[in-house]
């Protein structure tokens, strides 16, 4: 897994760049072996640390560092179980964090690596290397490459990633053309208030949101209790074109974090590109290696020798493959079966049946339909199980479709559901057949078939003991008879001991046939195909291992040694217990002349045995080597380079076939010249390597890595540049060079690398009007290696973040006319230019501007007035001012009959007045006026007519406002500001007089303008009141205005105070009128008393007119004090006139004589003094009924509806205060219409009113 470096975005326009070209990926090694992991600087001479849980480690034993350049390296020797964990290099502010995990070494195979004569690719058992374990092979499948799903945030198993977004970053995957695939990536959303917003992109800038459809499609889920958020990149039925470099971005508010992955899409292999004999042709041996001749003499010769080596079990995996059936499946009665591994389910695929060290090839190959079946299982059976008598097995498929019909099939006949037996189910795309109580006759055939698809299975069921039919001969054994019996195989008299391997049977024509491995045959093997005849070829060419093969009947637990000669022989290694099994096999290891014997096989518990005998045959082969020159095998006769075309991002296969005997090295150059790139030829100094490595220079550097972005994998028959995610700096000229001892041949490649376009620079705005602006940009100064197609436009506003496309058609020109937009609104625009390739990165924002249009023309333009050299005008704003504002007014002039305007004041102004002055006198005029904003002036408004400069004189005539007409009244201290408008040319002269005396001092002042005079007081005092006059005066015309003014202030107090009077409760007082009364009218008195012992003052009479008063409701024995306020329209007096003396109200001395009272009848019949009324109310509202009774003795009180007593509802309150009688009616409906009625009744008599209540329902 490639290491991950978290990136952090503090500002949106700003990317953080790596100071890695080259990361350390995560490995995984076997126990005991060496891990290396290499770093590659963007620069040399940076410093680079390694760390390890945060601690940085150091040159030791155990770790090894080295730096070569840019090239940094980190080596951990013998590693260890305790070496596992999580690394990391750190190189100035970049980290990049990638894993070691250790396995056990377990080895399957032989212990060398070998690979496939055919394609040269690793055999199953070679390990891959420690740094492409993942992610380097493509699922069985083909449908998924998806790393797993990591652990949760705040997990022990979370990645420690302060500043990254990623939780589990998307893998590198590899699909076979029409498979699925699906890249998933998780983002932490614990710290994220919005969701984030994620893109997916092909190449550097080919945005996948816009191509989601049939192929693709884009998934995202939010785990709430994780919170994590889960986005999917789906690719259905992938194609080749889809293979390529891919990135995945995530950004949030203030965060930022991309990672790239690559995808690799295999050519399907059909049924006619797999040549199975190829792989068996005999090889030639020189110096005690091994190579495949490529010519076609020995071609009808099959070697099956490398299939009889001795197969090396580890003791951990043995132990596995001693009992089929564990012994916790065997407690619950159901059978266990083991997968068979991938290169035998890939033989099974190709007509190739693999029965432990031995191969079986038939002459029939899978048909066209095999490959569709893939599409219809996910899941087949396994080729056969095997299940004890009255066990139970389960049969398991899993099908594509989950809604399609599943038929079953027993020997070819359908199977039909019973309520024991055969159990059915279907969950999902889960389809089972469950057998229950296996039985001798269930052990068959069975088939699974979905429409015209499906798979086959072979069940066997042990049974009983068996017996032996016949004695073995020396090639073949086979017994028949009863079940049951045991046996024993040895050689020469001598007994082995039981076998420890599990041993399984299948069906070959009429017998049975049991044969030791640990991996059932599939039912491929007939009659026709017996396995005797590749048995006698296995055995003639003498391999290092010998199999005998039994073929007896099931049998029960049987135990017993081989017996070769007059002792045992039993298996080397420690003992075993003995397990019951009905198969047993002799394996004798590295045979030599002295095995040659005679082997019997003794079975304890019978009265017979079985005979084999073992030749030694010894061949002898003589290898003549042979030599051919080297050559490349290309369609380019006249050597003239051909121009391979690669888009930007993809991944670059340069596949050159090869040939030579010996295997030629090869040697990849890539030449540039200054200026222009021109083909280079083979370099002088290049070193010639006799062995198998690779070499290839590129820009001018010896590099000899087969990993990388750039690398070179390189077979026996063909040599493949490779480069992952081309870009630009990759075009030139390619020179491959393949040598050997015999000679060399050169083949030059041209590769051109095509790209999506630069961005363009910033488009400008110009000519910006109400709501259009035109718009006009240059070309991209690259155009990617093909022509601009057109560019497409887009704008938003400045403070949003939607950029709005303005064209669907690709624009030619490189100028637009944008149009519809909103005034005053600012707005940004950009450009995208577009070839054969795609839609390059968007250019740079334009410059904001903001669409204005100029304000309407100003209206009321009007001459206020005329002198002989000045013309006063006036106007007022315009109607639509617009978002630009309104900066200010220009006024122009001319005269009549003349087109010249002239600025009546440079500049603007922002009054909507203007005295326009040093004008010839008589001359006639015309004048206009122009609103001016940020996008210029407006339409003018012009005179309806010419105005001559010449003065008019006009009679004086002063306009005094109605609210001077009448006594003007000022507080004292109050400011006084007397306005009054006149008219008269040439300007008058104005007079202010008062009481016929002319105004002059300090305290009143006189403003005079050509169309109004002020008077104004600053503060007013009582010697300013009187009248006042104003005159106009032209010559000997003049006009008058008269004006009262009255100052006024609050009275003093009233004047001499005193008690009349005192008798009983009640005082009467007197005084005189206030000396001074305020200059205005007296409102009246305020009289206050106050008790002598709290002197607390109590208002007794207000606004009382009169100056005499009688002092009512006193307390007798209290003396009192007595005070009067006078007041006017200012306000009451400040001090008061009290009396000085208090009065004391006595306390005289009556005697109290009760009344005598006549005895009166006060009996009377009830009777309604107000009767109820006739009303109508809202529905909803609380409605309410009075009335008014009286009567003596208190009369009874019942109300009634429509003739019901209502006393019990409780809808309906009733009260009765004093005479007044209601009834409430609580928020009444329609039914509540009706009569009520009020009934009073008491000893005297009754009465009774009554009244129509409407309800009325709001409309």
């Amino acid at each position: 897994v490639p290491g991950v470096t978290s990136l952090k975005m503090p500002e949106p326009g700003k990317k953080t760049v790596s100071a890695f070209s080259k990361k350390p990926r995560s490995a995984e090694v076997a126990a005991g072996s060496s891990a290396i992991f290499e770093a590659e600087t963007e620069r040399p001479g940076v410093k680079v640390r390694w760390q390890r849980g945060g601690s940085d480690i150091s040159t030791s034993d155990k770790y090894s560092l080295a730096a070569e350049g840019r090239r940094h390296t980190l080596t951990v020797q013998d590693a260890g179980p305790a070496d596992q964990g999580s690394y990391a290099v750190i190189a100035g502010s970049s980290k990049v964090k990638f894993d070691l995990k250790v396995i056990e070494a377990v080895f399957d195979g032989p212990a060398k690596t070998e690979k496939d004569p055919g394609t040269g690719a690793e055999a199953p058992g070679a390990l891959a290397p420690a740094t492409e374990l993942e992610g380097s092979s493509p699922s069985p499948k083909g449908s998924s490459s998806e790393a797993p799903d990591g652990p949760a945030p705040g997990s022990p198993g979370a990645p420690d990633d302060p500043i990254g977004l990623f939780v589990t970053r998307p893998q590198d995957g590899e699909v076979t053309a029409g498979g699925n695939i699906t890249f998933s990536a998780r983002v932490a959303g614990a710290s994220l208030l919005k969701p984030p917003v994620v893109k997916w992109f092909k190449g550097k800038w080919v945005d996948l949101s816009s191509k989601v459809g049939q192929y693709l499609q884009l998934r995202d889920s939010y785990d709430r209790t994780s919170k994590v958020y889960l986005f999917e990149l789906h690719i259905t039925d992938a194609q080749i074109t889809f293979a390529g470099g891919y990135r995945c971005e995530v950004s949030t508010k203030d965060k930022f974090d991309s990672c790239n992955f690559n995808l690799t899409v295999h050519e399907a292999i059909g049924p006619g590109d797999l040549d199975l004999r190829s792989a068996f042709r005999r090889t030639s041996l020189a110096g005690g290696g091994r190579r495949i001749s490529d010519s076609h003499e020995d071609a009808g010769t099959l070697d099956f020798s490398s299939l009889l080596k001795k197969r090396q079990v580890s003791p951990r995996h043995r132990g596995k493959e001693e009992a089929q059936v564990s012994p916790h499946h065997r407690g619950k009665g159901e059978a266990q079966v083991s997968p068979p591994p991938p290169w035998k389910r890939r033989g099974t695929g190709q007509g190739i049946c693999g029965r432990g060290n031995l191969l079986c090839v038939v002459d029939g190959a899978p048909s066209p339909a095999a490959s569709a079946s893939l599409l219809t299982f996910q899941k087949k059976l396994q080729p056969a199980y095997q299940v004890s008598k009255g066990h139970k097995i389960r049969l398991v498929v899993e099908l594509a479709d989950p809604d399609a019909e599943v038929k079953w099939l027993k020997n070819g006949q359908e199977i039909q559901m019973s309520g024991r037996q055969y159990i059915f189910e279907s969950v999902g795309n889960k389809r089972t057949l469950t057998i229950s109580q296996c039985s001798l006759a269930d052990d068959a055939a069975y088939q699974c078939v979905v429409g015209g698809e499906k798979c086959t299975s072979e069940l066997f069921v042990k049974g009983g003991p068996g017996t032996l039919t016949r004695r073995q001969t020396e090639k073949e054994k086979q017994t028949d008879g009863r079940e049951g019996g045991a046996v024993k195989n040895g050689r020469a008299g001598r007994d082995p001991r039981p076998p420890t391997s599990p041993q399984l049977m299948t069906r070959a024509g009429w017998g049975r046939r049991l044969q030791g491995g640990g991996w059932p045959w599939p039912e491929v093997c007939s009659p026709s195909h017996s396995l005797t005849h590749l048995l006698s070829i296995a055995v003639a060419c003498a391999g290092p291992e010998f199999t005998e093969i039994d073929e007896v009947q099931p049998l029960p637990s049987v135990y017993g040694p081989s017996v070769w000669g007059t002792r045992a022989v039993w298996p080397t290694g420690p003992p075993k217990p003995p397990l019951p099994c009905r198969v047993h096999k002799l394996t004798i290891d590295d045979v030599t002349p002295a095995d040659e014997a005679d082997y019997s096989f003794v079975p304890e518990g019978f009265a017979c045995n079985l005979s084999a005998k073992l030749h030694f045959m010894e061949v002898k082969i003589d290898f003549v080597p042979r030599q051919e020159p080297p050559k490349i095998h290309l369609d380019c006769p006249g050597r003239k380079p051909d121009t391979i075309v690669v888009v930007a991002g993809n991944k670059l296969r340069l596949d050159v076939p090869i040939s030579g005997d010996p295997a030629p090295t090869v040697i990849w150059q890539k030449a540039i010249t200054q200026g222009n790139k021109v083909p280079a030829g083979p370099a002088l100094d290049a070193p010639e390597d006799e062995g198998d490595s690779e070499e290839w220079v590129f820009d001018k550097k010896l590099l000899c890595d087969t990993e990388g972005r750039v690398h070179v994998e390189t077979t026996k028959d063909r040599s493949i540049f490779i480069v992952e995610g081309a870009e630009k700096e990759d075009e030139g000229v390619y020179t491959v060079t393949v040598k050997n001892p015999v000679g060399e041949d050169q083949v030059n490649l041209t590769v051109k690398v095509i790209d999506v376009p630069d961005a363009p620079a910033a488009p400008k705005i110009s000519n910006v009007g109400e709501d259009s602006c035109t718009v006009q940009w240059e070309p991209p100064a690259y155009d990617g290696g093909q022509p601009i197609l057109g560019y497409i436009l887009e704008r938003k506003k400045k403070k949003s973040f939607r950029w709005m496309r303005l064209n669907f058609d690709l624009l030619r020109e490189l100028t637009l006319e944008a149009q519809r937009m909103i005034e005053g609104v600012v707005y940004e625009m950009r450009v995208y230019a577009v070839n054969a390739i795609g839609m390059s990165r968007p250019s740079p924002a334009s410059q904001p501007f903001m669409p204005i249009g100029p304000p309407s023309e100003p209206t009321h333009l009007a001459v206020e007035d005329v002198s002989d050299t000045t013309v006063s005008l006036k106007w007022r704003p315009p109607e639509r001012v617009g978002a630009g504002g309104l900066d200010g007014y220009s006024v122009e002039y001319c005269q009549e009959g003349c087109s010249e305007w002239v600025a009546a004041l440079q500049g603007l102004i922002e009054r909507t007045s203007l005295l326009v002055k040093d004008l010839p006198t008589g001359a006639r005029m015309l004048f206009r006026v122009r609103a001016h904003n940020v996008a210029g002036p407006g339409a003018p408004v012009t005179t309806k007519e010419p105005v001559t400069v010449q003065e008019i004189l006009q009679r004086p005539w002063l306009h005094l406002p109605r609210h001077l007409r009448q006594t003007i009244q000022r507080k004292v201290g109050e400011p006084v500001n007397l306005l009054i408008p006149f008219q008269g040319k040439p300007r008058p002269q104005i007079t202010w007089t008062r009481e016929g005396q002319l105004l002059a001092g300090e305290e009143v002042s006189i403003r005079n303008s050509p169309t109004d005079t002020i008077l104004f007081i600053r503060a007013a005092r009582r010697t300013h009141s009187g009248t006042y006059q104003v005159t106009v005066r032209i010559e000997n015309m003049e006009d008058k205005a008269t004006l009262v003014l009255q100052i006024v202030d609050k009275p003093s107090p009233p004047q001499d105070i005193r008690v009349i009077e005192a008798w009983g409760f009640n005082v009467a007082l007197e005084w005189k009128p206030p000396q001074d009364d305020g200059n205005t009218e007296l409102w009246g008195y305020t009289v206050q008393k106050a008790d002598k012992k709290t002197m607390e003052w109590f208002t007794v009479l207000e606004h009382y007119r009169h100056t005499h008063c009688v002092v009512p409701e006193l307390v007798i024995g209290n003396g009192y004090y007595f005070r009067v306020f006078s007041h006017n329209a200012v306000g009451p007096s400040d001090t008061a006139a009290t009396t000085k003396e208090p009065v004391f109200i006595p306390k005289p001395g009556i005697t109290y004589e009760l009344p005598r009272y006549k005895a009166l009848e006060f009996s009377e019949a009830p009777r309604f003094t107000r009767p109820l009324v006739n009303r109508s109310v809202i529905a909803g509202y609380n409605a309410v009924l009075c009335c008014a009774v009286r009567g003596s003795p208190k009369p009874k009180i019942s109300w009634f509806k429509n003739g019901l007593d209502l006393g019990k509802n409780a809808r309906f309150r009733m009260f009765c205060k004093e005479g007044v009688l209601t009834l409430e009616i609580r928020k009444p409906c329609p039914f509540d219409r009706g009569i009520y009625a009020c009934r009073a009744t008491n000893l005297e008599g009754e009465a009774q009113c009554e009244c129509l209540l409407e309800v009325r329902v709001p409309q």
